[in-house]
This record gives C-alpha cells, structure tokens and sequence, in this order.
C-alpha cells in the first residue's frame, strides 16, 4: 500500500490553485503536525484490529506493506523540517515501511534551505518534487508564485548538494499570454540544468472553479466570444496541442520516456506512488482533505471492489477531533470512533466503478491496461465487459493493442489528443 501526507499550508495562495491550502501561523503548523501524527497512529491501529497491517516485529509478514510515502500539499516545505522527519519516523514506527520505499516531498523555492534539504535526507526522503510551474519570471508574477527562476536554481542546487539523486520539477503549459516560443524556453531551461532533474512533469492549466483565474479568466473568455477584447488571452486550443507536441518531442531527444499523458522520466526514475494510483494501489491519506482507498484485501466490503474515504476539509475542527476538545472540553474518545469523525465522505466502491477506474486511470499510462491485468482483479474478460467499446475505439484509431500477443491496450497519439472523449466511453 501507498501512505499520502497532506500539509494544507503555503506562503501564498496561488490565484489557480484549488488545492485545500493556505497560509498560517507556526503555532497552527505544530498543533497540525502533531495531529497528524495522532491520525496515522489511529489509523494504524485500526488496521492492526482489523489484521491488516502492522509494525514492529511483524512487519516482514504485514499485509500492509508501504511502498511509498508521499507528503503533498500546500507546501511541505514551508513547515519546519524537524516535523516532517518527526512524522516520517512516526510511519515507520506504526507501518512496515519497506526498505527500499520511494519517500517524495513536495517543495517550493523560496521555502527550501540547505538546512532543510540536509534533514530530510538524514530523515529517509530520497525524492523530490519542486514546483517550478514556468522559467520566466514575468509568468511566475502572474502565476502568484513567491519566487523567481533564478531562485528556483538556487534551491534546485541546494537540494544536489544535499544529495538528492532523484529530482521531479513541475512546469505548466497554455498560461495566460504564453507563447509557444516562451514555453519552449522553460522546457529547455529545466532540461539544461546540470544534472537535470529524472523527472519532469508537465500540466496544462486547467481554470478550476472557485479559484481566482476562473473567475477572471473564465469572464474574459465569454467577453472575447462577445467580440470585447481584454488581456492576456488564454492560448487557443491548437497552440496548447502544440505545446503538449512540442513536450513529447523535446523531452524525447534530451532522454526522458513519456510513461504517462502529463509525466516523463529518465529510465528507471517513473513516480512510484502517482503509478500506484493509476494502477489500483490501495492508499491511505492523513490530514485534512486526504483521501483514502483500500481494495477489497484490506476493506473486506462484501459485493464490492474496496471503499473509498476522505477526510473534512475544515482545519479547525480536524485539530480539535485529534486534540480530543469537544465543546470546548477535554474528552477522551476512542480512537476508531475519531477516525469516523474525521471522515466526511464514504463509500464503497462497486465492481461496476471499480472497471471504470480501472480504465480511466490505466489509459492515462503509455503502456495502457492488461487484459490479463483485467481478468486478475475482476474475474472477468476485459472483453466480455468492454469489447464493443475497444472495437470502435481501434476501429477510429483512438486505441491500439500493444504487447507480443497483443493483449494490452493503449491510447493512440490521436486517442491522447481526446482522452476525454475516449475514457467517457467506458463508464458503465
């Protein structure tokens, strides 16, 4: 299984980020952390009653074995390194952490020291994530974020010097006012970094409601179909077709394989934890807003695939759950009835939607889904449940069988460029 770390805090809130994130004050970053720890503690012993999982003595026979760690946010890196080596010797204590396990944290510049980068690899993270999103100082302003390129070089370089040999820098694509040539040099900025990073992901913008570049950007979309003009237009969808064109085959020629739509690596260096999500490894996620999924080994829900969970979104009353303060008075409550509290959505996955997903995630990989995968997991030819749909696909050239017998199946570069389209196809 998969272990997520959430950490809600920033420096900023970035005007395109609908992530649950926001500044705060050190004294909430403690009491959080703190809490935190008291989540996985919690929700290692339910896991234990239940026989599924456990540390200790018992760890080389545990059914719930982590392969991967991943603290995500927010910034990780905004709150003291101290917390975050804290709480990774917090995991290891209550899960069997396997020896080779794959520890990413996610870091901004502009929030990563020396000091920093030093604790974490004394602590166990052997990977990082470093939000860069573009090399050019004009498009970070308006992104919102609180630093420069060249500071971006500085704490790449930092984290080198700290040892890291597994770096993933993050970049966005089609931002407002952004040209092909623009993004072109962001790309090879990043690539010309020595050593470059192992890994590379590149997202476009997405405008998410709620956040502020919906709202602005959304409005002066409707104002131009109007025939009003304003600024800083949106690139037009064939020039964010050429970016992504143009991703493929530079990343390609500096020596990084695409292994999924958005995400490219040297070889070897492919995200273990985000390929867990795509492939159906069972995860649990702590602090506000995480989510969770354990498959039907560890859920034990009768008729379905697993169940899924996520933890409330409120930060106040998340700290006040694990802090053990109700109506403003100390309470002891047991912990499973806690974990309960924590978590404001449940449900359990059904055979039904567990295919979709299996499908929707599996085809954003370049390798595509297994058919021999497929009946595994499910007990069933992929093609008794899906063969209509695979026959049209292939017949459009959205899809192709790959593999020496031909058994696995993958989006086509014309199946990428409408993936939406493709993967609705297969909901049942």
């Amino acid at each position: 299984m998969e272990l997520y770390v959430h950490i809600p805090f920033c420096a900023r809130k970035c005007g395109y980020c609908d992530f649950v994130s926001a500044p705060a004050e050190e004294t909430v970053q403690r009491a959080y952390m703190r809490a935190l720890r008291k989540e996985i503690c919690l929700a290692a012993e339910e896991l234990q009653k239940a026989g599924r999982c456990g540390g200790g003595q018992e760890a080389e026979a545990c059914a719930g074995a982590v392969t991967s760690v991943f603290f995500g946010g927010g910034t990780p890196s905004i709150v003291e390194a101290e917390e975050i080596a804290e709480t990774l010797a917090c995991i290891r204590r209550e899960f069997a952490v396997a020896e080779e396990a794959e520890i990413s944290l996610e870091a901004n510049p502009g929030t990563l020291t020396r000091e920093k980068s030093e604790i974490y690899r004394r602590a166990g993270i052997n990977r990082l994530s470093i939000g860069l999103q573009s090399a050019d100082d004009g498009e970070l302003l308006l992104l919102g974020r609180i630093h420069t390129f060249e500071e971006f070089r500085e704490s790449y370089g930092l984290a080198r010097e700290a040892g890291f040999q597994n770096i993933n820098v993050d970049l966005m694509a089609a931002l407002p006012g952004q040209t092909l040539e623009s993004f072109e040099k962001s790309l090879r900025a990043v690539t010309e970094l020595s050593p470059a990073p192992e890994h590379i992901s590149v997202y476009s913008l997405i405008l998410e409601e709620g956040t502020p570049f919906y709202d602005k950007y959304h409005r002066q979309a409707l104002a131009r179909e109007a025939g009003e003009e304003d600024c800083r237009p949106l690139p037009a969808e064939a020039q964010e077709r050429e970016m992504y064109v143009l991703t493929g085959r530079l990343l390609a020629a500096c020596g990084y394989e695409r292994y999924e739509i958005s995400n490219y690596a040297k070889p070897g260096f492919a995200c273990r934890h985000n390929t867990g999500y795509w492939t159906g490894v069972p995860y649990l996620g702590f602090g506000i807003s995480a989510a969770s999924f354990l498959n039907g080994s560890y859920a034990g829900a009768a008729g379905a695939d697993g169940r899924r969970f996520s933890n409330g979104r409120d930060l106040e009353t998340y700290l006040r759950l694990l802090e053990g303060t109700e109506n403003g008075r100390r309470e002891e409550t047991p912990g499973g009835m806690v974990l309960r509290r924590l978590r404001q959505e449940e449900e359990a996955v059904t055979m039904d939607r567990a295919m979709e997903e299996f499908m929707f995630l599996g085809l954003r990989l370049t390798e595509g889904v297994s058919e021999r995968g497929f009946e595994r997991r499910f007990g069933t030819k992929l093609k008794a449940v899906y063969g209509n749909v695979l026959g049209a696909m292939e017949r459009d050239g959205l899809m192709e069988r790959t593999g020496a017998e031909g058994t696995c199946w993958r989006l086509t570069a014309q199946g990428i460029d409408v993936s939406n389209y493709v993967l609705a196809e297969f909901l049942l």
